[in-house]
């Protein structure tokens, strides 16, 4: 078992405890490939017997479908944004990603609190100021960035991808170009050097994810087995997977449903 550690101050309601998980983040800009390799990560992790989870921005019943209304309407200013960011990664954090580790799960996020930092931050947030705000996050087990060459790197994926570039990872609202991929190249260049930065800083472990996508893959499950097997050590015996490992994602699950009923609830009562 693991005693939580956070960046700063826990949140009012978290009580600092010892757990049996793994909170593993993958970071990195957009287009990198995150989402697919936490896909990939998730079905090779349950294929071997653990209980997993995945999460990531915007996805907090209290403050994830607020934010993309926010984001459609382009109303809401810098700072009331930065901080619905943080609202939804603290209630993210109390009700999925703690108790999931309490339950000895593996917890996949799709980008923590370093993305929403490296955004504020280029947006001229003040860097302590939001180091301070997301002090509340628990330290992770590890960190694995998906780090690429350049931001022309990146656009070439998405032109490739046929997915476009999105209003907001191309920096369009800091009108820093004519159109939307001068718009990005500027944007993301900022971000990376702000990635590259904190990656000293917090220790990140670095990916080269401008190979293909099966290297890729191939170094993140090792990364992650070798976290896995720290565990193991240390809590003195192999994983269960089998009857165990089913029965604990029931309940975890049974519970989350339960718990989000109720507070969905509640919210339609206030209006």
């Amino acid at each position: 078992m693991k005693q939580m550690t956070f960046y700063g101050t826990a949140l009012p309601t978290v009580e600092p405890e010892a757990y049996n998980g793994k909170l593993i983040v993958i970071e990195g800009p957009d287009g990198v490939g995150r989402s697919t390799q936490i896909g990939l990560l998730r079905a090779w992790l349950e294929s071997r017997g653990h209980a997993v989870i995945d999460t990531g921005m915007t996805r907090s019943v209290l403050a994830g479908r607020g934010i993309k209304e926010a984001k459609q309407g382009h109303t809401l200013g810098r700072i009331a944004m930065h901080l619905f960011y943080a609202t939804d990664f603290a209630d993210r954090l109390e009700n999925e990603m703690l108790p999931a580790l309490r339950a000895g799960f593996i917890v996949l996020t799709d980008r923590y609190i370093f993305s929403a930092m490296a955004r504020a931050v280029v947006r001229g947030a003040d860097p302590a100021w939001m180091r301070a705000i997301y002090g509340i996050a628990l330290v992770p087990d590890a960190v694995f960035y998906l780090r690429i060459q350049s931001a022309t790197e990146l656009a070439e994926r998405l032109v490739v991808s046929g997915r476009g570039f999105d209003y907001w990872e191309s920096g369009m609202d800091m009108y820093l170009g004519e159109d939307f991929y001068d718009s990005f190249i500027k944007y993301q260049t900022q971000m990376l050097g702000e990635f590259d930065q904190m990656s000293a800083e917090y220790g990140f472990q670095v990916i080269d994810a401008s190979r293909p996508l099966p290297r890729v893959a191939t170094d993140l499950r090792r990364a992650v087995a070798r976290a896995i097997r720290q565990r193991t050590a240390r809590s003195g015996g192999a994983l269960k997977r089998n009857e165990q490992t089913i029965s604990e994602q029931a309940q975890f699950e049974q519970a989350r449903a339960g718990q989000t009923q109720s507070r969905e609830g509640k919210g339609a009562g206030q209006s």
